[in-house]
């Protein structure tokens, strides 16, 4: 019974974070099942199934607060599908390891970059008169997709500073990076899948925590200033780089 108790806090650990920062929890997911013992492709299938839910339930709860737009999210997801599929089929062909210290550099310098941003109040916007460039918004699924399935790293990296640079502010990137991970996600569980990298007896330990954490991540973003979630997000993406730069270099990290 402690065992199940352990699992479900880990799990709303990492629903949490997804759902703070749009970022899918790939990022714990993986790593976490790997040094509990499950082999990394069914650590990365099962993970893939598991953020369907994590991102399900925070689309869910930034619909109720109505902090998505639909109309970028679509966008985001219609290419990230495809770009996902070029990705993993690169990786045959293209050193992981190298493009992961090159990505991981880039995003480091976006982080700071993101760190220093000034960022508006929910309140201080009306999300129908924000105007996105919809030519744009595909380019950057696209990115975010190519990354996903090359680099194995969630789409919400690419997608929340894409956003914000585009003009959206964070809690609404935040919150439409969350409603397209949900598209890209089964795109790549169902990949997975047929794989038969999916290990549903962990699925089944992680997902009712992960589920209930994405809630409450989704409440504490509503709570959270512009200003402090836009350094938090940077702080949690520079972590991520460091982490890519360390594993493109051969370092053994989690």
């Amino acid at each position: 019974m402690l065992r199940y108790i352990e699992y479900f806090g880990v799990g709303v650990f990492i629903g949490i974070l997804a759902a703070l920062f749009g970022l899918g929890g790939g990022f714990l997911v993986v790593p976490t099942l790997n040094l509990l013992g499950v082999e990394i492709h069914h650590a990365v299938g099962t993970s893939s199934a598991a953020v369907v839910f994590t991102s399900l339930s925070s689309a869910l709860a930034y619909h109720r607060q109505g902090r998505i737009h639909y109309k970028a999210g679509l966008l985001l997801a219609s290419t990230a599908v495809f770009g996902a599929y070029i990705g993993a089929w690169a990786t045959s062909y293209i050193s992981s390891s190298q493009l992961k210290v090159i990505f991981g550099v880039v995003l480091f310098l976006v982080a700071i970059r993101l760190y220093r941003k000034k960022s508006r109040e929910p309140h201080e916007v009306d999300l129908s008169q924000v105007e996105l460039d919809y030519k744009v918004v595909p380019i950057g699924g696209f990115i975010a997709g190519i990354a996903s399935g090359l680099l194995g790293i969630g789409g919400g990296a690419i997608n929340v500073p894409f956003l914000t640079y585009m003009g959206l502010p964070i809690h609404y990137a935040v919150a439409t990076s969350s409603f397209a991970i949900v598209f890209t996600a089964t795109s790549g569980a169902l990949k997975h899948y047929m794989l038969g990298n999916v290990e549903f007896q962990w699925l089944l330990l992680l997902v009712p925590g992960l589920i209930v954490g994405a809630q409450l991540g989704a409440r504490i973003a509503k709570r959270t200033k512009a200003s402090q979630l836009t350094k938090a997000f940077a702080v949690v993406m520079a972590f991520l780089a460091i982490r890519m730069i360390l594993k493109g270099l051969g370092y053994a990290v989690p």
